[in-house]
C-alpha cells in the first residue's frame, strides 16, 4: 500500500480550501440524517464539501471519484458533579432574558457539550492521515491540506446558516411619533406606585397614555386574563398613539406600545415623557413583568410535554418504524406535524421510500438541492425506524433511569425544510406558520415535481362541482374545479350549549363593570353535522349577472363533489376576523366523527328537463365608433374596491373575472389574487391585445406549462388557458375547468402526450386525472393547534397506527390515551374498505 502522504500528495489537486459562498454541509449527511454525532461519524468530501454518513460515504466515492473526506466525529462530554450543580448532573441554567434564540441572553440552542475529533480520511481503504503523515509532506501539501480542514471546521454549517439560529423577537424600532410626540399641559402628575384604571379599577397590567397621561388597563387576553380593553378604546375615542406599562419602567427603559403602528416599539425621548408626568425613570424600580417576559414564559410553557399530555395522563413512550420523532428546528411544529401524516399515506410511502435505492443511486451531483431525494430521505428517516431511540440524558450517567424518557433522538429536518422554503417569504422563515397552507404549499410542489410518472398528491386530489342557478330564469350553469381540502366553516350560532355561553358572557359583563377577574368561558359545542351543511347548502348571490336575462339578477350557489378522492382532507375553519379585523381562533369543540358517509354529497350534473344559462359574456360597452373597448363592469362595485386602496386596473379584473357577480366575490378574487405578478396591470381580454407587449400569440411560462400537463390536461389546451388569462398560473387552471366544454374538441393528456401520440382515443374525458369511488371514509389522522393565531401556538398530530393512536409532538412520541379528536385543525380521512 502506498505511504498516505504519497496519495495524499497525488489528490491534492481535489482539495480545496472553502471560499465565501460555498455550502458546507458539515453538521448532516446530504443522504440520510446521520451526524458528527452518529456512529461513524460524519464524512465531509473535501471538494465539494457536502457530508455523508459512514453508509453512504463509499457511494459517493465511487461516483465521483473524490478520495479525500474530513471525517468529524463528536462524542458527548462527561457532565461531573460540582458546588454548583446541586448534584444533579446538570450545569445551572442561565433563565432566559430576550425574546431570542442563539444570542445572548436569548434561548439556549444545543447546549448539549461535546468532544470533537477530526482527521483526514483517503477512500477506498479508509486510509487516516496522521500529524505525522501531514509533516512529512512538502510545505505546499502540507498548508493546502491544513487550511481545507480549518477552513471546513471555521465555515457556518448550511443548518445554521439557513436556520438563522440567531432570532431575536426583541428587536424594536423607533415609533414613528416618538421625536414629536405632543403632551398636554393639564398638570396631571402621576405617582411612582399605586395605580389603578381609571374606568375599572383594576390594578394590574396597566398602561399610562404619553399624550394625557390617563392611566388604562391593557387588552384582555384569549383565556380572559389580563386588562379590560380600556387603554385600547382611550386610544380609539382620542387617537393618542403612544403608552408606557407601568410597573416596568426601570432607568435602562420601559416597556412603550404604539396602537398607530400595532407593534411594541422604542420612544427615544422617554425620560422626557414621563418627567412631563412627573415621573423620574432613574428612581423607578420594576414591579410587572414586561411583554417580553410574559411572551417568554408563554414559549417555555408550550414546548413542555404536560401541555399536551391527556388529562394529565402518563403517556407510554413508543419506539420503532413509523414511530420516528422530528426536531422542532425553531417553530416548524407546522411542518413536523403535515410530513408525519403525509408519510402515513401509501402513495407517498411508494413514490419516495420504497424506491429509495433508486432514487439515490440517480441523485444529481449535489442532492441537497434535489426535491425528490430529500423527500425520500425524510420519509425513510422517518419510517425506517432507524432514528427512532430513546434520546441520552446527560443528567443520567448511569441510564438506569425506571420510566423511559418520552424524548427521541429522532431526526432534524434541517437540509428538507432549507429547500422546500428556499425562496418563499415565510415557510424560509422561523416563524410559525399555518399547517393547512404549508399542506398545499407542498402538494403544490410535489404536483410541479412529479411532471411524469407517479404522483402522490393524486391521493387528495378531487373536484367539486358548483351548480349556479339563475332565480329569474331557472336557468343553470354547472363548473367544476380542483381541489385538495375541504373548508368547513363554523357556525356559531347552531351551538348546543347556547344557553351556557350566553350565561358566561352576562357574567363577564357583569365582572368587567365591578371591576372583577373575568371569569373561565366556557366552549361552544358545535355539531360537525352542522358544518357540514353550512358547506353544503345553496349560497344565495345577490348580483349574480344572468346571460338569460342579460342583467343582475338573484342566484343561487350548491358546492357538491364531483369527485371523491382516495384521501379526504377536512380543515375546521377556526382561524377567522373579527369586526375590527383583527385575527381571532374560535374556540369550539367539533364532535368529528371516526367515520364520514359523504355520498348525499355528490354532484349528479345537469338534471333532466334542465336548461343551461347560454355562454354569453356581459354585453360590451359600446363607443361611438362601435368599436368594443372594454367589458362592461359594475361601476360601483368598482369604487368600493379602489376606495379599500386597491389598484383601479386590479379592481377592474376582480369584477370582470367574477362575472360582475358583487363586491363579495370580486373581494375574494382580490384577496386570493394580490401575489399575482400582474395584480395591478391592465385587464388584458382573452385574445386581445390591449397591454403593450401582450399578444395572443404570447409565449408562456414553460413551468407553468409542465404544471398544467401533469393534471392530465395537454399542452396545447395549457398553451390555451395560460393565454387566456394573462400567463398566470393559478387563473389558468381556473379558467381551463371553467371552460371543459370548449376543450373538448382539443386532444387530452396522458403523461404529456397528447391522445394523437398514443391510440387515437379520446379517453379519458378532458380533465385532471382525479381518482373516484365511494364516499365513505374513516379517520385515521388529525393535526392539533394551541394558541390564540397561526402565526403563534404549536401544532402537534394524531395518527392512527394499528388501531392505535399515537400522537406526535415534535421529538416524542407516545400512545394516546384519550385523543382530543374534538380539537382539531385539520383532519385526514381514508377511504372504507
Amino acid at each position: 500500500m502506498a505511504e498516505v502522504s504519497e496519495v495524499l500528495m497525488s489528490v491534492l489537486n481535489t482539495i480545496r480550501v472553502p471560499r465565501p459562498g460555498d455550502r458546507v454541509h458539515k453538521d448532516e449527511c446530504a443522504l440520510s440524517f446521520a451526524s458528527p454525532e452518529s456512529e461513524g461519524g460524519l464524512y465531509v468530501c473535501m471538494n465539494s464539501f457536502l457530508g455523508f454518513g459512514s453508509q453512504y460515504v463509499d457511494r459517493h466515492h465511487k461516483r465521483t471519484g473524490q478520495r479525500a473526506y474530513l471525517h468529524i466525529t463528536r462524542t458527548r462530554k462527561t457532565q461531573k458533579e460540582d458546588e454548583n450543580n446541586s448534584g444533579s448532573g446538570d450545569p445551572p441554567k442561565k433563565k432566559p432574558t430576550r425574546l431570542a434564540i442563539g444570542i445572548e441572553g436569548g434561548f439556549d440552542v444545543e447546549q448539549e457539550q461535546y468532544e470533537e475529533e477530526v482527521k483526514v480520511v483517503l477512500f477506498p481503504d479508509r486510509q487516516e492521515v496522521t500529524a505525522d503523515d501531514l509533516n512529512s509532506m512538502p510545505e505546499v501539501g502540507r498548508e493546502r491540506v491544513s487550511l481545507s480542514m480549518a477552513g471546513v471546521m471555521a465555515a457556518d454549517s448550511v443548518s445554521h446558516t439557513l436556520q438563522v439560529q440567531q432570532w431575536d423577537g426583541e428587536v424594536r424600532q423607533e415609533s414613528r411619533h416618538a421625536a414629536d410626540l405632543k403632551q398636554l399641559d393639564n398638570g396631571l402628575k402621576i405617582p411612582p406606585s399605586g395605580w389603578k384604571c381609571e374606568v375599572c379599577d383594576l390594578q394590574e397590567n396597566l398602561w399610562m397614555n404619553l399624550t394625557d397621561g390617563k392611566v388604562m388597563c391593557g387588552r384582555r387576553y384569549f383565556d380572559g386574563s389580563g386588562g379590560n380593553n380600556h387603554a385600547l378604546q382611550h386610544f380609539q375615542q382620542t387617537g393618542y398613539p403612544l403608552a408606557v406599562k407601568l410597573g416596568t419602567i426601570t432607568p435602562d427603559g420601559a416597556d412603550v406600545y404604539s396602537y398607530d403602528e400595532d407593534d411594541m416599539v422604542l420612544d427615544s425621548k422617554l425620560p422626557e415623557h414621563l418627567s412631563h408626568f412627573g415621573i423620574n425613570m432613574m428612581t423607578m424600580e420594576k414591579t410587572e413583568r414586561t411583554m417580553t417576559e410574559l411572551e417568554i414564559a408563554v414559549n417555555q410553557r408550550v414546548g413542555e410535554w404536560e401541555v399536551i399530555q391527556e388529562s394529565g395522563a402518563t403517556l407510554r413512550p413508543l419506539w420503532g418504524p413509523g414511530l420516528t420523532g422530528m426536531k422542532n428546528l425553531g417553530n416548524s411544529c407546522y411542518l413536523n406535524s403535515v410530513m408525519q401524516v403525509l408519510f402515513t399515506v401509501p402513495d407517498f410511502q411508494n413514490k419516495y421510500v420504497s424506491s429509495i435505492d433508486k432514487i439515490l443511486d440517480e441523485a444529481p451531483s449535489d442532492p441537497s438541492q434535489d426535491f425528490k431525494t430529500q423527500v425520500a430521505k425524510l420519509g425513510y428517516g422517518l419510517l425506517s425506524g432507524e432514528y427512532s431511540k430513546p434520546a441520552p440524558d446527560p443528567s443520567d450517567e448511569s441510564a438506569t433511569s425506571s420510566e423511559p424518557r418520552g424524548d427521541q433522538v429522532g431526526i432534524a429536518p434541517q437540509m428538507f425544510k432549507a429547500l422546500v422554503g428556499r425562496g418563499h417569504p415565510e415557510f424560509s422563515t422561523n416563524r410559525q406558520q399555518d399547517a393547512q397552507e404549508f399542506l398545499l404549499y407542498f402538494i403544490n410542489m410535489v404536483e410541479r415535481n412529479c411532471r411524469s410518472g407517479m404522483n402522490p398528491s393524486e391521493a387528495f386530489r378531487f373536484l367539486v362541482e358548483e351548480r349556479i342557478v339563475c332565480q329569474q330564469s331557472q336557468k343553470a350553469k354547472y363548473t367544476q374545479r380542483v381541489d385538495y381540502i375541504v373548508q368547513l366553516p363554523v357556525p356559531m350560532d347552531q351551538a348546543t350549549n347556547t344557553e351556557e355561553l350566553q350565561e358566561a358572557e352576562r357574567v363577564r359583563e357583569e365582572a368587567e363593570s365591578s371591576g372583577a377577574p373575568p371569569p373561565p368561558v366556557p366552549r361552544a359545542c358545535i355539531p360537525f353535522s352542522t358544518c357540514l351543511a353550512a358547506w353544503s347548502e345553496p349560497e344565495t348571490l345577490a348580483d349574480f349577472w344572468s346571460s338569460a336575462v342579460q342583467a343582475k339578477t338573484t342566484a343561487t350557489k350548491t358546492t357538491r363533489f364531483a369527485s371523491f378522492p382516495d384521501h379526504l382532507v377536512i380543515q375546521i375553519k377556526k382561524f377567522t376576523f373579527g369586526l375590527d379585523w383583527v385575527p381571532k381562533k374560535l374556540d369550539v369543540s367539533i364532535d368529528v366523527p371516526d367515520t364520514l358517509d359523504l355520498s348525499a354529497l355528490r354532484g349528479i350534473g345537469q338534471q333532466p328537463g334542465e336548461e343551461l344559462l347560454p355562454e354569453v359574456a356581459p354585453p360590451p360597452l359600446m363607443t361611438p365608433d362601435v368599436e368594443v373597448k372594454a367589458p362592461v363592469l359594475d361601476d360601483s362595485t368598482v369604487s368600493q374596491l379602489c376606495e379599500m386602496g386597491f389598484p383601479l386596473e386590479a379592481c377592474r379584473k376582480a369584477v370582470y373575472y367574477t362575472g360582475n357577480t358583487g363586491i363579495d366575490a370580486a373581494m375574494n378574487w382580490v384577496m386570493g389574487h394580490m401575489e399575482d405578478p400582474d395584480f395591478s396591470a391592465p385587464l388584458v381580454l382573452p385574445g386581445c391585445s390591449s397591454a403593450p407587449g401582450t399578444t395572443p400569440t404570447e409565449s408562456v411560462s414553460e413551468e407553468h406549462l409542465a404544471t398544467i400537463v401533469s393534471m392530465g390536461f395537454s399542452r396545447e389546451q395549457a398553451t390555451k388557458a395560460l393565454r387566456a388569462t394573462s400567463n398566470v398560473l393559478e387563473r389558468a387552471v381556473d379558467w381551463i375547468f371553467s371552460h371543459l366544454d370548449d376543450l373538448e374538441s382539443m386532444e387530452v393528456s396522458e403523461g404529456g402526450r397528447s391522445a394523437g401520440d398514443s391510440e387515437g382515443s379520446r379517453e379519458p374525458p378532458p380533465g385532471p386525472r382525479v381518482r373516484d369511488g365511494p364516499g365513505k371514509y374513516e379517520l385515521f389522522a388529525f393535526i392539533s393547534h394551541m394558541g390564540t393565531s397561526t402565526m403563534c401556538g404549536h401544532y402537534v398530530c394524531h395518527i392512527k397506527k394499528d388501531q392505535q393512536w399515537v400522537i406526535f409532538n415534535d421529538q416524542k412520541v407516545c400512545a394516546s390515551e384519550k385523543p382530543p379528536k374534538d380539537l382539531g385543525y385539520l383532519y385526514f380521512y381514508r377511504r372504507a374498505d
